[in-house]
């Protein structure tokens, strides 16, 4: 596999100039698809501007402790995706990538206690052993647990033990973000659940949807921080 890609073609959802550079660093693949997340030497150099070119990275990911989701991470073609967590405890910064408004990939500042909490999307499930259930999520993990769920559940999991701290089930008057499609960043209230088909409130009255593309991030607001802005 080739270690770069051509900017023009990196996906939709990267918040990048379609002009300058002409390649970008590709990342590895992982358990988010490729326009699920952005690689951590890119967000590191352009999105944060954290260092000027890709050897700057480098050095800071061999020099310093940069965690992703708890866990250290040295390849700057690691893929970051939804609503990981990106950590330098040493700059005592905070992220959590999250999608905005117009559907690209950013990462919004948390505070420290946020770092070791991220949400979780059931996107299957298979049975394991002792009457476990193997809950496969959004980002490729699976999570062992006793407690019965359902596909299109969210989970609050703490990192990077995988520790299930609370269940969102997908129902109506949760918070939602649409994760993909047109309207793929907006968030609001669940006000239909019915079958392949819902539909959720926003500014402009409600909205239809397909159902595999509500993302439940909390009961009636949402569990962790997702937006800038957002108080907590």
């Amino acid at each position: 596999m080739k270690n770069h890609l051509k900017q023009i073609t990196s996906p939709k959802t990267w918040a990048l100039p379609r002009r300058g550079n002409v390649f970008i660093t590709r990342p590895l693949p992982s358990g988010h698809p490729l326009h699920g997340g952005m690689p951590l030497g890119v967000l590191i150099r352009d999105t944060l501007q954290l260092a000027q070119t890709m050897s700057e990275v480098k050095k800071i990911l061999h020099g310093k402790d940069v965690l992703v989701d708890g866990k250290r991470r040295k390849d700057p073609h690691f893929l970051v995706g939804l609503f990981d967590t990106l950590s330098f405890p040493s700059l005592e910064k905070h992220y959590r990538m999250v999608l905005d408004a117009q559907g690209h990939l950013a990462l919004v500042p948390i505070k420290k206690e946020e770092a070791s909490l991220k949400l979780g999307k059931i996107v299957g499930k298979s049975m394991g052993r002792k009457g476990q259930i193997q809950y496969h999520l959004h980002d490729g993990r699976n999570v062992a647990s006793t407690q019965p769920l359902a596909v299109g559940d969210s989970i609050l999991l703490s990192v990077p033990g995988q520790k299930i701290e609370k269940a969102l089930p997908l129902k109506e008057g949760a918070h939602i973000l649409i994760d993909s499609g047109k309207n793929a960043g907006q968030m609001g209230t669940l006000t239909r659940l019915s079958g392949k088909e819902s539909a959720y409130s926003s500014p402009d009255g409600d909205v239809e949807t397909v159902t595999k593309y509500l993302f439940v991030l909390g009961e009636k607001e949402p569990a962790v921080t997702v937006a800038e802005h957002q108080k907590r």
